[in-house]
């Protein structure tokens, strides 16, 4: 296929799923841990991306983005949480729920810069197939953290902020869940999420590499 790296597109591709796959692990094992076995009994917690694989949001759109050139957008299976099965104030352990999975991401790219210059044992390259690895993971993962943080439900930082608020607020902010989408499309569309995200991004990933 002329003009089109498909090794590339095959190692992104193998990146994003596997950052997708640890996200929706760390929700599922921390559901898990706070008392709702739903995710466990379904098979979610585990590294395995076949258990969280979406086909549209794992595989195609990511796919035709990557083979377009397009912004890179996707997503896995949302773990399904039983709040009822939940210990204390399931509002805030659902909080703990939401956060685990940002959190994950974030760990990871830590982690994976931390051990690659542990390997090296130099500074840090920015050439050669591992360093390009590399650089992609923490990207991605970084990208995914700081996506899913933005306070707007269903995205986990909405989910994060809901836990917080108490009383009218809390109520108030429910309001907004069924076009939580609108939202988030309308900030992206509109550059609004980038301008606020890529400076946030670009430190990160500045200091970790």
């Amino acid at each position: 296929m002329a003009g089109i790296d498909v090794v590339g597109i095959l190692i992104q591709f193998v990146a994003l799923l596997a950052s997708l796959s640890v996200h929706e692990a760390a929700h599922a094992w921390s559901a898990d841990r706070l008392g709702d076995p739903t995710a466990r009994l379904l098979g979610r917690v585990t590294l395995n991306p076949a258990a969280h694989v979406d086909p549209i949001g794992t595989i195609v759109f990511p796919l035709i983005a990557l083979f377009t050139r397009a912004p890179l957008i996707g997503w896995a299976k949302p773990v399904p949480v039983s709040v009822q099965n939940l210990r204390g104030n399931w509002r805030q352990q659902y909080m703990l729920i939401a956060a685990a999975g940002p959190a994950s991401n974030l760990a990871l790219a830590v982690g994976i810069a931390v051990i690659y210059r542990v390997i090296l044992g130099s500074p840090f390259e920015h050439s050669g197939p591992g360093a390009q690895l590399v650089i992609l993971l923490v990207q991605l993962n970084i990208l995914l953290a700081l996506f899913n943080l933005v306070p707007v439900p269903p995205l986990d930082g909405g989910n994060v902020l809901a836990g917080l608020l108490q009383g009218s607020a809390a109520d108030s902010f429910e309001r907004i869940r069924p076009y939580g989408i609108l939202i988030i499309y309308g900030l992206m569309l509109t550059g609004v999420l980038w301008r606020v995200l890529g400076p946030i991004m670009e430190t990160l990933i500045s200091v970790l590499l």
